[in-house]
């Protein structure tokens, strides 16, 4: 089986960005799907790949954002999207747990679950957290480049400028 894992905010939806930087939206009011999202995904599932969205959300653990809110805007892209699972980390860095990119432990832990081969899977995210747990985890990676004021990723295999060209490269690749 193969999969594309996908980060959140700033891959599927809109980040909101703050002094540079992406942030989550506050609230399921505030969602923004990114313009050919849903195209892309529906493309990429007919190829037969699973569609994971893997997504840090430490506000949780920081008390800035509630985990019901947090799984409000999941059930509405689950509804609304060709998505097959959501796996989110609440947790912050100081937890240090394993789900929590740049570590690979949600990759892994799909990878089981779905019986997935990760040699040909994708992890498509647009922070250096998201490459480098692809990366560890032993998958191609797409950055998708917004120029954030933060660390960037220090190597990918394909640098993009939204979840559609990502798509186009991904599917061109396994013609």
């Amino acid at each position: 089986m193969k999969a594309i894992f996908l980060d959140r905010d700033g891959v599927i939806n809109r980040a909101v960005i703050k002094n540079g930087r992406p942030y989550p939206p506050s609230s399921l009011d505030t969602l923004e799907i990114l313009p050919g999202v849903k195209e892309a995904l529906e493309s990429l599932h007919k190829a037969g790949y699973l569609l994971i969205v893997v997504t840090n959300q430490p506000d949780v653990a920081r008390g800035k954002a509630s985990k019901v809110t947090v799984d409000g805007i999941h059930q509405y892209m689950m509804a609304n999207l060709p998505l097959d699972k959501i796996l989110s980390c609440f947790h912050d860095d100081a937890d240090q747990c394993n789900c929590r990119k740049p570590k690979p432990g949600a990759l892994l832990n799909a990878a089981k679950e779905y019986k997935l081969d990760l040699n040909v899977c994708y992890m498509i995210g647009d922070r250096w957290r998201d490459v480098e747990a692809g990366q560890r985890g032993g998958c191609k990676t797409v950055f998708i480049g917004y120029g954030y004021d933060e660390k960037q990723p220090e190597s990918f295999d394909y640098k993009v400028r939204s979840l559609q060209e990502a798509a186009t490269i991904i599917l061109g690749e396994n013609k």
